[in-house]
C-alpha cells in the first residue's frame, strides 16, 4: 500500500449501482461489439465510501466524474444519459477527491451550453467530456463549436475521446487529427484526446507536437500495452507535461503498478498528478482524511 496518496485519474465514470444497471438495462437491444462484450461492463460500488476506499489503497488523490452523454447510433437516443445530479453526488459529498466533468449534447446545443455554465460557474466543475461517435459527427463538425467557444470563454479544458470506439458505432469520427482544425480555431481553448487515439496513435501524437494546448490522455488501456510511441512521447521533453494518467474504469491499483514498470523518466512521471493540477487548475490543497469503507 502507497505511503501517500500520488496520482490523480482524469477519466471516470459514475459508478452508483442504480447508475451501473440503468446502463446495462439501457444496452439491451444496441449493438455490442465483440470487444466491448469481452471487458464487460463499467465498473459499480455499493457506495462511494467504498470507491473511496478503493482510491486510497491504490493511492488515487482525486477521480475525474463525467457526465457522459452517450448517443446511440443504431436506435436514436441518448442511451447514457448522465445528470447533472448524478456527478454532484460525489463531488458535493467529497470535494477534495472528486472532479466534475460536464457533458455535452450537439443535438441540443443551447440546453447543454446553459448546463454547461451552471456546472462550472455554481458547481465547480472543471471542464467538459464528449463522447462524439453515436452523434456520427467528427470533433471538428459545425455542432460542436458552440462548446468550443463557451469552454474558451469559461477557460476550462475540452477532454474528447479519440481513436476507436468499443460501442457498436463508427470509430471515424473521432480521429484525433479533426483536433488539428479545431486548436487552430481556438488556440485559447486547451484540448485534450483521451484514450491514447489508438489506432490513429501518431495523429494524436503529431496534433500534439504541433499545438502546445492539446493534451494526450493515457486511459482506457492498461499501461503494459501502450505504444511504443505514446511511451517515447510522455518521455520527451515536448511530451513530459502534455499527458495524463486515467483508467476509464481500469483498476486504479493495477494500472498504477503497471505504470511503475514503464521505467519512465522522471519528468515523464508528471502525467500521474502534476499534469493534471496544472492543466485544470486544481487547488493543492491536502485531501480529505481517507475513508474506512467498512465504517461507512
Amino acid at each position: 500500500m502507497p505511503e501517500t496518496i500520488k496520482a490523480i485519474d482524469f477519466m471516470y465514470y459514475v459508478a452508483t449501482p442504480e447508475f451501473i444497471d440503468k446502463w446495462s438495462q439501457a444496452k439491451q437491444g444496441e449493438l455490442l461489439c465483440r470487444m466491448e462484450k469481452a471487458i464487460g461492463g463499467l465498473p459499480k460500488f455499493d457506495s462511494i465510501e467504498t470507491m473511496l476506499g478503493k482510491m486510497d489503497e491504490a493511492g488515487v488523490e482525486k477521480t475525474f466524474i463525467v457526465q457522459c452523454k452517450m448517443w446511440s447510433y443504431r436506435r436514436k437516443w441518448m442511451y447514457m444519459d448522465t445528470k447533472l445530479e448524478e456527478v454532484l453526488q460525489y463531488t458535493e459529498k467529497y470535494p477534495n477527491r472528486f472532479v466534475g466533468l460536464a457533458g455535452y449534447d450537439p443535438f441540443h446545443i443551447k440546453e447543454s451550453l446553459a448546463e454547461i455554465e451552471t456546472a462550472v460557474t455554481k458547481h465547480g466543475f472543471k471542464g467538459v467530456y464528449v463522447h462524439i461517435y453515436g452523434f456520427d459527427i467528427p470533433l471538428d463538425d459545425r455542432k460542436m463549436y458552440p462548446l468550443y467557444a463557451k469552454c474558451e470563454e469559461l477557460n476550462v479544458p475540452v477532454s474528447l475521446q479519440v481513436g476507436h470506439v468499443l460501442e457498436g458505432m463508427p470509430s471515424e469520427g473521432g480521429r484525433p487529427i479533426y483536433l488539428d482544425r479545431v486548436a487552430c480555431d481556438f488556440p485559447g481553448l486547451k484540448l485534450i484526446g483521451a484514450h491514447t487515439g489508438w489506432p490513429w496513435v501518431d495523429e494524436l501524437i503529431s496534433v500534439c507536437y504541433k499545438w502546445d494546448n492539446v493534451w494526450l490522455g493515457v486511459d482506457a488501456w492498461m499501461p503494459k500495452y501502450l505504444s511504443p510511441q505514446i511511451i517515447q512521447f510522455i518521455n520527451s521533453r515536448f511530451g513530459q507535461d502534455r499527458c495524463l494518467w486515467g483508467t476509464n474504469g481500469l483498476p486504479w491499483k493495477e494500472s498504477l503498478r503497471q505504470i511503475q514498470e514503464l521505467g519512465l523518466k522522471d519528468g515523464g512521471k508528471r502525467l500521474l498528478r502534476d499534469n493534471a493540477v496544472e492543466l485544470f487548475g486544481l487547488e493543492k490543497t491536502a485531501s480529505e482524511p481517507r475513508v474506512q469503507a467498512a465504517k461507512s
